[in-house]
């Protein structure tokens, strides 16, 4: 990898589209799959492969639709030998780092771009906003450390305690670095034969980065800190985690855009939980009363146990929740004590294997477990 730095040209974004169509004009890549404006003003990953349609590429655009690593799944899981640039933001990378884990993505021909994120808004708040003055704000914060939000908006619940925005890795093909970078210019850190194709001359990374990434990372990691220190002031058993859910209405939109719900067959959608009709007249005749539909707090605390070692904290799940259940803050709390006791960092490497995929006979005697 080499560092590099290179002058704006117009704007920072056409001189990403730039880089970009010369990755595919150059055939480094046979296609990107990359964040593109579409007509109606919103933006959405596209799978481009003629280099004239990188006008409309937009992977600064501060919003996340869905997390694009569902979208390079599709495109790599099955055989197939063209070369794919994926052009992602970091919680995307680290989703995509673990769809690779469980053989649901593959990484042989395909090139990860990375991109520092200063934040993300909701869909809705995005769509009715002046666009151009979003992606202006942030580019201007991030470059001294601390994005903000527009006045009257907020970032995604997500990227406000979000302590990874800058993209990190073996894995990374090419680094778009934001944070710390000089007016004018831009920060690539590109492997070498990237950098070769862009006819980079290596470099020093900025010298206000180290201190422009503290300050960013810092703020997040307090706000991280503070969300969970609330959760698990009001969450400290069963039925207080049963209130958490109480709103849950089970359309399972938590599960359908989680990028990382890994199973190929989710035992919810097969005959396991389509009961037979008398036994919820046996459960009521029991209790007196059974909750139609049934299986709720069953249904996220399966979830919890497939997935909180690999939760990446995208924050999709709360985002398509329609009661607000903040999904995402439940499970990235639950998920930081879980990750600790299996010193897991998910999508940090696709050397680490998931503790799912990882057993030891010995691995929880730490926690009171005893030999039989």
């Amino acid at each position: 990898m080499i560092d590099a730095r290179i002058d704006i040209q117009h704007s920072t974004l056409k001189t990403i589209q730039g880089l970009l169509r010369a990755l595919l004009a150059n055939g480094a890549v046979d296609g990107l799959l990359v964040p593109m404006s579409l007509p109606s003003g919103s933006v959405a990953p596209m799978l481009v492969t003629d280099p004239d349609a990188l006008d409309q590429a937009d992977p600064l655009a501060p919003v996340l639709p869905i997390n694009a690593a569902r979208a390079a799944s599709l495109l790599t899981a099955t055989d197939q030998q063209r070369t794919l640039g994926l052009v992602l933001r970091p919680c995307e990378i680290r989703a995509l780092v673990e769809l690779v884990k469980f053989q649901q993505a593959n990484l042989d021909n395909a090139l990860i771009i990375g991109i520092d994120c200063p934040g993300t808004y909701s869909v809705t708040d995005f769509q009715a906003a002046d666009k151009d003055t979003l992606t202006s704000e942030l580019l201007a914060g991030i470059a001294s450390g601390e994005p903000r939000p527009h006045d009257g908006l907020a970032f995604r619940d997500a990227c406000h305690i979000c302590e990874q925005p800058l993209p990190q890795g073996d894995h990374l093909a090419l680094a778009i670095g934001l944070a710390g970078v000089e007016p004018g210019s831009l920060y690539l850190r590109a492997r070498d034969d990237l950098a070769e194709t862009l006819e980079l001359s290596p470099g020093e990374p900025p010298a206000g980065r180290a201190a422009a990434a503290h300050t960013y990372i810092d703020a997040r990691t307090q706000a991280r800190d503070a969300a969970f220190a609330q959760f698990r002031d009001r969450v400290h058993d069963i039925d207080s985690l049963l209130h958490e859910f109480s709103t849950c209405i089970r359309c399972h939109n938590c599960m359908i855009n989680c990028p990382i719900c890994y199973c190929r067959e989710c035992i919810f959608r097969t005959p396991t939980f389509e009961h037979e009709s008398q036994l919820f007249f046996q459960w009521a005749g029991r209790k007196g009363t059974v909750r139609m539909l049934p299986d709720t707090l069953l249904f996220h605390l399966t979830r919890l146990n497939h997935m909180v070692t690999s939760c990446i904290g995208c924050g999709i799940c709360a985002d398509v929740c329609p009661v607000d259940i903040p999904v995402g803050t439940i499970f990235r709390t639950v998920g930081q004590k879980a990750q600790a006791i299996f010193d897991y960092h998910p999508g940090r490497s696709l050397d680490d294997a998931a503790p799912v995929q990882d057993f030891r006979e010995d691995e929880l005697t730490t926690l009171g477990e005893r030999h039989s």
